[in-house]
């Protein structure tokens, strides 16, 4: 599309709780969130699977859903994660985001059985029909067992008016050229495979879905800022120095990787919820060495 509604680094908060009650913590999401925007960060994203929407009852998800926006107040586009197992519930939550003032959200097929095409095109007009915001879809097959190419999500496209953007995680660059060429540019499409993230904006990628800014906000700004300057010695050079970090965080999972990589930076968001476990000792001695080498100060200086 001509003009999306998110484009650069979208940041992804998780869902801090606390860590003697396991209670969502809110004011320790609303401190972080506005560090995310503080930063620099193009939009925030609350409740994917980084925010753990999955292990939240609805309560809680609501509670998130707004301290989130209410936080961002416009100073940046927000897009909302509204998956759920059941096609009434992620109907509900789309209608919480919007009543919240979302810009976006994101549907992720979190099923438990595997639909059939019309199912899923079902699903995604059922969601679409329940706001006016645009959609995009989410493929993430790694955490949701459902591989969407990019013939299915153009085809899905078609039948659904504000399905306008596709979040493509699974890590295939090919796939950010073909939805857009297939769609004849109608869609615009997102980058979730963290170490693709170079590759992903060299092939037309209008933004960068990303847990990253929770710890190295900096990095990735300046690696975004060089992808699309066209300043490609600088973003090859950039990206050398973030891609161990960035393997480590999706090796060890984003909840455990980011909340102890908050602690080691001394703003605790509490553990994982469970059944996820926290980050163990070594990893976490292994992630604070990874954090150390990318200090603000130790960015490549600029061409400039």
């Amino acid at each position: 599309m001509a003009n999306p509604p998110l484009k650069g680094i979208i940041s992804y908060p998780v869902t801090p709780f606390d860590a003697v009650t396991g209670e969502v913590d809110l004011p320790a999401l609303r401190s972080l969130t506005g560090d995310l925007v503080a930063a620099g960060s193009h939009a925030v994203a609350p409740l994917g699977s980084t925010g753990e929407s999955a292990y939240l009852t609805d309560r809680e998800w609501d509670a998130v859903c707004e301290t989130t926006l209410d936080t961002v107040a416009g100073r940046v586009p927000t897009l909302v994660g509204v998956s759920h197992w059941s096609t009434g519930g992620t109907v509900r939550r789309a209608r919480v985001a919007a009543r919240h003032g979302a810009t976006a959200i994101m549907v992720l097929p979190q099923v438990y059985w595997k639909l059939t095409d019309d199912e899923l095109a079902r699903h995604y007009s059922e969601v679409a029909r329940a706001t006016d915001l645009p959609m995009m879809l989410y493929n993430n097959p790694g955490t949701s067992g459902v591989d969407l190419p990019p013939e299915a999500v153009v085809a899905l496209a078609r039948k659904i008016p504000n399905l306008t953007m596709v979040k493509e995680s699974s890590g295939q660059v090919p796939r950010f050229r073909a939805i857009r060429e297939l769609s004849d540019g109608e869609l615009s499409v997102y980058n979730g495979s963290n170490p693709v993230a170079l590759d992903a904006f060299r092939a037309g990628a209008a933004g960068w879905c990303t847990a990253a800014p929770c710890l190295v906000p900096e990095w990735v700004l300046e690696l975004h800022a060089a992808a699309v300057g066209g300043h490609d010695d600088r973003a090859d050079a950039l990206l050398t120095e973030l891609l161990p970090f960035l393997r480590f965080i999706v090796d060890h999972g984003l909840p455990r990787a980011i909340k102890a990589g908050l602690d080691i930076q001394n703003r605790p968001s509490g553990p994982p919820r469970p059944p996820l476990l926290p980050l163990p000792h070594d990893e976490t001695t292994q992630l604070r060495q990874l954090l150390n080498h990318l200090l603000p100060d130790r960015l490549p200086p600029s061409a400039a």
